[in-house]
C-alpha cells in the first residue's frame, strides 16, 4: 500500500479532466474554495478541451493525467468532473510513472474506473471525494462536503455513523478489509479488463446515479455472478440518485432490488450512506483498512494520508 503525502497550506494542486468536458463556469468558480483551504491551483494542458463527449482526446487525457503525476511540484491531483471516457486510457497509462510519483488522487463517478486500475497496479491509496465543476462550483455544495477535504491535510480515521444520515441494515455482521469500489456501472465495465475490480476480502463501496430499479438489478446480478459479492467482506451501499422507474411502468423499487441481492449474504451490509451524487457528499479514501459494523451502525475508514 502506497500512502501519498498529507497537503499543506502553500501546496499546488493539479486539475485535470480525464473524462467528459467539464462545466467551466462551475470549474472556474470551484477555484476559491482551494485557495481558501490555502492551495495553489495549476490546470491541466488540456481541461478547456472539447472532443464531443471527452475532454481531448485519448492522448491529450492521458498526457495531463502523466504531466501532473510527474511533476514534483504538484502535491495532489484534483478531477474537474467525470462523465466517460477514463476506461479509454486505463491500459495506456504508465503506473510505474505513479509509483514513483504517489500523490493524492481525488475524483468519483467515472474516475471509478482510474481509483480501480492505479491502485491494483501501483498500491496507491486514492480519494472517492467530490470534484470541482460538478459539485464544489455549485451552489448547493455543503459545508460537511467542504469538510472532507481536510481529510488530505492531517492523518485522521473517518467515522460515517447515523450523526450523518440515518442508516439501514441489510444484513448483521463486523468485519475489516480494504476499502475498494465506487460507481457500480464503472465497476461493472472493469470485469473481463485488465482491471476487473477484486473484491475477495474487500469492503465494497456502490454508488450509482439516473438508473433504473431494473438496471440496478442487472448490475447486481453480473457482480453475483462474477463471484464479486459473496467474496467481499462487507458491502457498503451509498446514494442511488435517481432510481426510479420512468413512463410509469411497472417496476419493484431499489429497496427491494437490494434486498435481494444482498439480505441473505453472510457478511455486513448496509445502506444509507450519504457518499455519492449527493450532497453532503462524505469523502472516503479507497486501498485503505475501513471497519463496517451492524453492531454500531457504523463505518470507520482508516486515514488517507501520511
Amino acid at each position: 500500500m502506497l500512502i501519498p503525502k498529507r497537503l499543506k497550506r502553500g501546496d499546488t494542486v493539479g486539475v485535470i479532466a480525464p473524462a467528459s468536458p467539464p462545466n467551466i463556469q462551475n470549474l472556474e468558480k470551484s477555484y476559491s474554495f482551494l485557495t481558501q483551504l490555502g492551495l495553489k491551483v495549476r490546470l491541466g494542458n488540456y481541461v478547456h478541451k472539447v472532443n464531443g463527449y471527452l475532454a481531448g482526446s485519448d492522448e491529450e487525457r492521458l498526457e495531463d493525467l502523466h504531466a501532473m503525476f510527474e511533476d514534483p511540484s504538484v502535491d495532489g491531483i484534483i478531477c474537474a468532473g467525470g462523465g466517460y471516457g477514463t476506461a479509454r486510457i486505463a491500459s495506456k497509462i504508465d503506473y510505474e510513472l505513479i509509483k514513483q510519483n504517489p500523490k493524492i488522487f481525488w475524483g468519483y463517478s467515472d474516475i471509478t474506473f482510474l481509483h480501480t486500475a492505479i491502485r491494483q497496479e501501483t498500491g496507491l491509496v486514492t480519494f472517492h471525494g467530490p470534484m470541482l465543476a460538478s459539485d464544489v462550483g455549485k451552489e448547493e455544495f455543503q459545508d460537511l462536503s467542504k469538510k472532507m477535504f481536510w481529510q488530505l491535510f492531517e492523518p485522521k480515521e473517518l467515522h460515517y455513523t447515523e450523526d450523518v444520515s440515518p442508516l439501514e441494515i441489510i444484513s448483521e455482521g463486523e468485519r475489516v478489509g480494504e476499502l475498494v469500489g465506487g460507481n457500480l456501472s464503472l465497476i461493472l465495465s472493469s470485469i473481463g479488463t485488465p482491471f476487473e475490480l477484486n473484491t475477495k476480502g474487500k469492503i465494497l463501496f456502490i454508488e450509482d446515479i439516473d438508473e433504473e430499479p431494473y438496471r440496478i438489478d442487472g448490475m447486481l446480478n453480473q457482480l453475483l455472478l462474477a463471484g464479486k459479492l459473496e467474496t467481499a467482506a462487507g458491502i457498503v451501499v451509498g446514494d442511488f440518485k435517481n432510481a426510479v422507474p420512468t413512463n410509469n411502468k411497472p417496476s419493484q423499487t431499489l429497496d427491494e432490488v437490494l434486498n435481494h441481492y444482498l439480505k441473505d449474504l453472510e457478511t455486513p451490509v448496509i445502506k444509507g450512506f450519504k457518499i455519492g451524487h449527493c450532497e453532503p457528499h462524505f469523502a472516503i479514501p479507497f486501498g485503505v483498512k475501513a471497519r463496517l459494523s451492524s453492531k454500531t451502525k457504523s463505518l470507520t475508514i482508516m486515514p488517507g494520508v501520511q
